[in-house]
This record gives structure tokens, sequence and C-alpha cells, in this order.
């Protein structure tokens, strides 16, 4: 392979960032200093091309420590990994979190999604710009959601470096304290615009030592209204369960279910799993024991396990919660996925947003490894299984499980066209079984409590509990637990739902809007179909008649358009007319509307039809049921 490097030399602290991850190079084949041994003959190139999957951790490194991509950094993990400087230039740009022109070493970023925007995203923008000037030293960007929807508006700081402070830190700011911190304007009561609390989510980001990291760390229990509650099945331990105590997590229940599955064996857990009936938690909805026993039963090894912890859905942040305030329960249920799947080695993408959740994983999956429960002999059982955490870089398209493969592997996060579908090639071309947190996670009481009980919760069809993300104009915003078949109606009550109530997202920005008057709906995969919705992930918005519908669907056609990958036509220009179609009803004030909907009509049924995965398959959705059931334009 011939490849053409650029003129750029790499600093000696980008060469050291990479050098910590990858090792020294062995010669100057991989960019070492020339020596006359080198001139004799290639060393090293098979071997790096082995190593392709460590590109996105490699960029991380360099991020990680100076904040940005150079030239002559790219060009040095070019070599390092053998890697064409053009595809990796490919890859580093394709990911929000990178840079590969210099910035700051703090980077704000401020989410301007949708519970953020109806919060008051846009003048803590304003005011955050107005308190920054060019000497700061911060530059501020922003940023599609944060999964912080509970606590908005929400920030994320990503300072580059060896922090002298703790690396997490949550800091709820009053309106009047300006700076960084600043919120929509109050009256020095705390208080905003609509009366809401105006304290916003700021998540403080920058290398460390993941127990450090998990000190500073504030309580997950803040997003569990129902903290506390023992009848609780999968969160139950948040908020009594110290999550970076393996001990305290064992007094409480833990890693009984794998002690039960190694009781079993593989064929029977996968029994137990398809009897409970368990379906994806993530918007599918595809039954987990057929995916596990079609990924069971392929010949070709090995076989992987890969968590989706990549939920990058606006509205959407139950998977965070769990992993920050229960991760032990996910390396457990990892550990059960894949003994029953005939998998040795795990990937948890996890996304890049989350720097708690990383420090808390982190620090689990060493303490299991430490004590036996991951490694070459788990429990003594003779089992081999270990977890390696692969970060994300901000894109919404790789919580497709494709593009999260490809992301893995070094690549493009790009959907792969179906088929062969995963349980056949996967990653690395393996077969692979794919699930998200909360899929995992349900499949340890699936074993403690046994199938037939598991499946007595909820419905006949949809089985067992689901965790449901409630924010916008709600007095209590957070993730609630309830059997599926309860109805909106009722989980909005628990959240205390507003009388001004306009409308409800189901399913974020992906799903589709419902009417006040259609609170009756069942909170199941059966139920918001037969209703003309969907229940997706689980998020639960509301918005109350001070919410302008026409801004928000705009903000979700610029999100569409911004997370699209490009690699198909429909998907990459349909998302662009929609965008531009939005914004001239919304300049328009809604006036002479009919023509651009029906324009929208015809891109939203091409990129339903044509486009390759589920981003541009579901892009309309939004728009097209507040144009339906609410009259948006009228």
């Amino acid at each position: 392979m011939d490849l053409r490097f650029g003129d750029g030399k790499p600093t000696d602290e980008e060469r050291a960032a990479v050098d910590a991850l990858l090792g020294p190079p062995e010669s100057s084949w991989e960019g070492a200093d020339r020596s006359d041994a080198d001139l004799r003959w290639a060393r090293g190139g098979r071997e790096a091309r082995d190593r392709r999957d460590q590109l996105l951790p490699a960029l991380h490194a360099l991020n990680d420590r100076v904040g940005w991509i150079s030239e002559g950094a790219l060009d040095y993990v070019c070599r390092r990994l053998t890697v064409p400087p053009a595809e990796a230039y490919g890859v580093a740009t394709f990911y929000a979190m990178f840079s590969v022109r210099p910035r700051p070493a703090t980077v704000l970023h401020v989410c301007t999604d949708l519970a953020c925007t109806a919060a008051g995203a846009s003048e803590l923008c304003a005011a955050v710009e107005t308190r920054l000037g060019p000497e700061s030293g911060v530059k501020l960007e922003r940023s599609p959601c944060l999964g912080l929807c509970e606590r908005a508006p929400a920030t994320l700081t990503i300072r580059a470096g060896i922090p002298a402070r703790p690396a997490f830190e949550d800091e709820a700011v009053q309106a009047e304290s300006g700076g960084p911190g600043a919120t929509a304007p109050g009256d020095g009561t705390g208080k905003g615009r609509r009366g809401r609390n105006t304290r916003h989510a700021t998540a403080v980001c920058a290398p460390a030592t993941p127990d450090a990291a998990v000190r500073a760390a504030t309580a997950p229990e803040a997003a569990v209204p129902q903290s506390g509650d023992p009848t609780l099945t999968l969160l139950h331990r948040i908020g009594t369960v110290d999550p970076a105590s393996l001990d305290d997590y064992r007094a409480h229940g833990g890693y009984t279910a794998l002690r039960r599955a190694f009781d079993l064996g593989p064929a029977a857990v996968i029994r137990e799993v398809t009897d409970a009936g368990l379906v994806g938690r993530g918007g599918a909805a595809f039954p987990t024991g057929r995916k596990w026993q079609a990924t069971a039963a392929q010949p070709d090894h090995p076989h992987y396990l890969v968590c989706n912890a990549d939920e990058s859905e606006p509205g959407t942040f139950k998977d965070r919660v769990l992993m920050e305030g229960d991760p032990y329960a996910l390396v457990e249920a990892m550990t059960i996925a894949a003994y029953a799947t005939g998998a040795h080695q795990g990937h948890l993408y996890l996304r890049g947003e989350y720097p708690r959740a990383l420090a808390r994983l982190t620090h689990a999956i060493e303490q299991a490894r430490t004590r036996g429960l991951l490694g070459d002999d788990v429990l003594g059982q003779g089992y081999a299984f270990d977890i390696e955490i692969r970060r994300g870089a901000g894109a919404y398209i790789c919580g497709e499980e494709t593009a999260l493969f490809n992301s893995i592997e070094g690549r493009r996060g790009e959907p792969r066209s179906k088929p062969p579908f995963p349980v056949e090639k996967g990653l690395f071309g393996k077969p692979t079984v794919e699930n998200n947190v909360e899929t995992l996670v349900n499949v340890l009481p699936i074993l403690t409590m046994g199938a037939e009980a598991y499946a007595a919760i909820g419905t006949p069809t949809s089985t067992g509990p689901k965790l449901f993300c409630v924010s916008g104009t709600v007095a209590r915003p957070g993730v609630y637990e309830l059997p599926f078949g309860a109805t909106l109606g009722e989980l909005l009550a628990l959240a205390g739902v507003r009388d001004n109530l306009r409308a409800v997202l189901l399913g974020g920005a992906a799903g589709g809007f419902v009417r006040p008057d259609e609170l009756d709906i069942p909170l199941t995969f059966e139920g918001t179909r037969e209703a003309g919705t969907t229940l997706g992930s689980g998020v639960v918005m509301a918005f109350d008649d001070t919410v302008p519908l026409p801004r928000l669907l705009l903000r979700i056609a610029e999100f569409f358009r911004d997370e699209s990958c490009g690699q198909c036509v429909p998907c990459r220009v349909g998302t662009v007319r929609q965008e531009e179609a939005l914004h001239r009803i919304v300049d328009r004030t809604g006036a002479d509307a009919a023509g651009d909907i029906t324009l929208l009509r015809e891109v939203g049924r091409a990129m339903r039809d044509a486009s390759i995965c589920g981003l541009g398959q579901t892009a309309w959705n939004a728009v097209e049921s507040a144009i339906d059931r609410l009259g948006a334009y009228e």
C-alpha cells in the first residue's frame, strides 16, 4: 500500500499522547527515528493494520491531551496504524467532538436540543457569549442533546490536558450567578421564565484517574424521582447502593443472576430470556432471545458481544442513569449475555458525552477484573470473558448497530446494508449480539425471579418493566420505572404535568407528537402503534403552550440534517430539503404553508421508503405528526 503523508510533524506532546496508548514505535516505518536497519526491510505493517480499531482511541488520546487534532498528529497516528491519511481524516472529521482546526483547550458545549430549548437554552447561550470574551480561553459550541434532559438547560465543559482539579463535577448554578454557569434570566429568586427552576446541569470533563472521578461525581439518584422505592425492579439499587462499591452491590443481590446462569447453562439462559418475552428497549423491540439464539448457533468464531451505550436520541438519558447509578449491574448483565451466546470479548460503546458514566464503568470493570468476576476464569467456572470500553465522539448515527461496528473498527460511523445481519457478520465480520443498556439490565431480574414471574409484569405482549425519560415542562423530570401497560397520563401525573399542556413528544426526535386529550394511550409497543405513534426508546417530552411549536419542529429538522451521515441520497438530500421548507414556513410565520407542507410530505415519503437506516426513515415522523395531529401551522 502506497501511503502518502503530509509534511506536518507531531509535537512532543502529541507524540507522547499517541505513544501512551499504542506504546513506543518499533521502527521508522511506524514513526520512530530512522535507523540503518529500517532501510533493509519494512517492519510492522501487517501488525499495525490489524490495529486499525485503535484509530478512534488514538484520536481521543490527542483530543484529550491537546484539545484538537493537527495534521502532523494525524499523520503520526496514520504511520503508527498504517492507515491511509485520507481515511483517517474522514474519521476525524466525522465526529462532532473532534476538531482538525486549532481551538482553545476548554470547550463549553451548550445543549440547544428540544428539552433544553424549552428550558431557555437560547437565553443561556446569549448570556454565556456576553460573559465570554476572546481572552477567556473558552470556546462555546452549540450542541445536540447531552443526555442531561432532566436538568435542562445543560452544558458540558471539556478541558484538554492534565488537570489539577477533579475530573468530573456537577454544578447547579442559579440564574443570577452569571458567567459560563448562567442560565435563563431570572428574577433573583432562582426562577426563570414560566416560573420554572432555572438551575442547569454542568458536567466538567477532563482526563483523570477513575477513582478521582468516582469520588468527585454527585449521586445519580437526583435523576430518579422514585429513588428509594423498594418495589422497583430496574432502579431499586440507585440511591441505595454505593455505585463505586462492589461489596455493596453484592450485598444487595449482585451476581446472584450470574451464578444462576452458570447453574442453568447457556441454552437454558436463552430459553429463560425467550420465555420472559424480553424485547429490545432501544426502539426496535426485536425479541432478545431470538437474537441471542441466532448468534449462539453460528458456527463461525469468535463471537462478540457489543453493548450499545450510545443513547443519543434527544430526550433519552435512562442508560446514563443506569450506568452512573448501578454500573456493576451492567457488567454482570454483559457477562451473562456473553456466556449465553458464546462470546469471550465484550465491547461497551459508550457515548462520548457521558464522562461520569465512563469513570464509573471503568472503575467497576477494574474491580470486577481484580475480584475474578471478569478475566480468564469468571467465578471459577472456567469461562473467560472481559470487557473493553470504546468511547464515541458525538455521532447520533452510531446508535445504529452496524454504524457502531464501523466506528469500533476505526472507520466512519456509516450504517451497513443488511443482509448480512450482525448475528452472522457483525463486528470484525464475526457473529455479534448487540443490545442496549436497558435491555441487558433486564436480564438480571429474569434470572433472579424466573421467566414466568417476569412475564407476569406488564401485558401479555409487552412484558416486564420499562424505563421512561420524562422531561420538558413537568415539575419532576427524570427516569421513571413503570410496568408496560401504564398510560401516558399516569406517567405524566407522577412527573407533575402542567395544566396548560400543549403536546407530548413520544420517542424523541424520531418519534411522534400526541395531543393533551390522548393521555389514555397505553405505554406498550402495541398500544402506541395502534394510536398511530411510537414508544421508541421511552422518551416522553411534555411541552406547554408557551413553547413555540414551529421553532421546535425546525430544531428537529436541523438535528437530522446535522446528524445524517450523508451515505445515501434520500437522507442526505431529504433532511436538507425538510429543513429548508420548515425555515420558509417559520420565516413566513406559517402563512402560505400549504405548498411547503405538500413538499414535506413528498420528501418525507422518499426518506421513509428509500433511506438505508432508521435515521432517514424516521426523520419526518415528528414533523408529520405535528402537522396532522396538532395542526402545527394552522
